[in-house]
């Protein structure tokens, strides 16, 4: 975990989850496009359309590597969050507090089963317009497990009512 990420969770958090590796197939066929197809008839054209084709294109793999591992979901005593984004003005969080929190919930297929990539969903007792909703999560079925214990927990704790 790097320390732009201990400043965004904060010291009582607690990392559930990020993206899992099949987030990451359809950069990687991006990147086969780019790199394995436009790269080589850029070099037809000439040198310096390839050495353009080469720059955007390790730009756009980059971001686009660097934004699927920027997606993290954790809690601390104030509710679920989801920090996310690279650049200066996409970064941010979103949450549902504990108090507004209806339930966590993953969605269980085959796919799901064999690749361990869940969709999870972070309910919000008033609103859907502010639940949390991600595809896939690595370790997302252990995550609703862990949100949904911790809810409980609040709960008979008289924390939340």
């Amino acid at each position: 975990m790097s320390d732009d990420n201990a400043l965004t969770m904060g010291p009582g958090a607690t990392l559930l989850c990020g993206k899992s590796w099949t987030a990451y197939l359809g950069t990687l066929l991006l990147a086969l496009l780019l790199f394995g197809a436009l790269l080589p008839l850029s070099f037809r054209w000439n040198e310096l359309a390839a050495a353009a084709v080469l720059a955007g294109s390790a730009l756009i793999v980059g971001y686009r590597v660097l934004l699927i591992r920027s997606y993290q979901l954790y809690y601390d005593d104030v509710g679920v969050w989801l920090s996310s984004g690279i650049l200066p003005w996409s970064k941010g969080v979103a949450g549902v507090k504990w108090r507004d929190m209806d339930e966590a919930t993953f969605v269980q297929n085959f796919r799901s089963w064999l690749f361990k990539s869940y969709t999870i969903r972070v309910g919000h007792r008033f609103t859907k317009s502010s639940e949390i909703v991600l595809t896939g999560m690595a370790r997302g079925k252990d995550a609703v497990l862990a949100l949904n214990a911790r809810q409980q927990e609040l709960i008979r704790g008289g924390a939340i009512g």
